[in-house]
C-alpha cells in the first residue's frame, strides 16, 4: 500500500499532526481552508460527539473531529486500499479505539445500522460526480440515525444545490470547487 501525500490536522489536541494519505483518483481531501471553517461553525459540538463520516475518503474531517474531542468515530470507506489506510492511521492516533474503519458501500452500511442508532454529528461529502448525497439523506431520516441535536455536514461541487428533505440548512460557503453546509434534522418534515 503506496501512502502517496499528507493532510494536516488543524485543531485539537493532535494539532500539526501529518497523516498520510493516498494518492487515488476522486479522492480529494477537505482543504484545510475548508476544515477550519465547518470546524468553527461545529464549536463543543464535536466534544463527546458520536461522529460517522460516511464517505471518509483520506479520513480528514473524521480524523479531526476526533482531535477536537469526539468520544467515538466511524469511518465508512468503500475502497479497500483507502480504508486499508484509515485503519492504519486509526491505530496510530487513537488511544483506546474510539476510531472505527468499515470497508463497506456507504448506504449498504447506513441500511445495515439497527434502526434508531443515532450520531450526533454526520459528515456526508460523497465523490462530486456521485448521486450518492440524497439517498444517504433518506437512510439517515428513514432509519432514524440522527440523534435529537444532530449535525450533517454536507460538501458537494460548488454547482450543486440540492434540497435535502428531512435536514434544515443552517450556514452554508463555496470556496473553490466545494459548496458546503451545516445541516440540522428538521423537525418539520
Amino acid at each position: 500500500m503506496a501512502l502517496d501525500h499528507r493532510i494536516r490536522i488543524i485543531g485539537g489536541t493532535l494539532k500539526g499532526r501529518k497523516i498520510e494519505v493516498m494518492d487515488a483518483e476522486g479522492l480529494r481531501p477537505t482543504t484545510d481552508r475548508v476544515r477550519e471553517t465547518v470546524f468553527n461553525w461545529l464549536g463543543q459540538h464535536v466534544v463527546n460527539a458520536r461522529v460517522l463520516d460516511l464517505f471518509a475518503g483520506s479520513g480528514a474531517l473524521g480524523f479531526e473531529a476526533y482531535s477536537r474531542g469526539a468520544s467515538e468515530v466511524v469511518l465508512v470507506e468503500k475502497n479497500k486500499d483507502n480504508a486499508a489506510a484509515l485503519i492504519y492511521t486509526a491505530k496510530q492516533i487513537s488511544k483506546n479505539d474510539e476510531i472505527t474503519v468499515r470497508c463497506a458501500d456507504a448506504l449498504e452500511y447506513l441500511k445495515s445500522l439497527p434502526k434508531g442508532q443515532g450520531f450526533d454529528l454526520i459528515f456526508l461529502d460523497p465523490p462530486f460526480k456521485s448521486d450518492l448525497l440524497v439517498p444517504a439523506v433518506e437512510l439517515l431520516t428513514e432509519r432514524e440515525l440522527l440523534n435529537e441535536d444532530a449535525l450533517v455536514y454536507v460538501e458537494m461541487g460548488k454547482n450543486k444545490s440540492l434540497p435535502l428533505i428531512g435536514l434544515q440548512m443552517l450556514r452554508d460557503d463555496v470556496v473553490g470547487a466545494s459548496h458546503f453546509g451545516l445541516y440540522q434534522k428538521s423537525f418539520f418534515i
